[in-house]
């Protein structure tokens, strides 16, 4: 699984035109999150085909940042679940910098070393 970051002017509409694209495409958003940024919404989508999803965003206009490979797992629902995997990560020396959920109710990590990352975790 892959994570991609695309930035969209705040405005009305940009949201609907990047997931009419990546829909056209064939291409299946499955988790993410966005929030504004002074103007901008810095998006993170959970996609299988980063270059794909980057041609179809391309196609109108939209271009896309990074992408990088991600942590997915399926979460116990207890609390202190994320606190724990997320000691276990800085426990590695391993740096967290985005998590989201995906529609299914898996958990993304967006980390700076994934191999070491699911070491971590198990």
């Amino acid at each position: 699984m892959w994570d991609l970051t695309v930035t969209l002017q705040d405005r009305p509409g940009t949201v609907a035109d990047m997931g009419e694209a990546l829909g056209a495409a064939g291409i299946n958003i499955r988790g993410g999150c966005g929030i504004p940024c002074e103007g901008v919404g810095i998006i993170h989508l959970l996609v299988d085909d980063p270059e794909a999803a980057k041609s179809a965003l391309a196609g109108v206009g939209i271009e896309a940042g990074s992408e990088r490979q991600v942590i997915v797992f399926k979460p116990e629902d207890r609390p202190g679940e994320l606190g724990e995997k997320a000691r276990a990560l800085g426990d590695a020396g391993v740096n967290l910098d985005v998590f989201y959920a995906t529609h299914g109710g898996e958990v993304v990590l967006c980390t700076d070393d994934v191999e070491k990352g699911k070491a971590a975790l198990g």
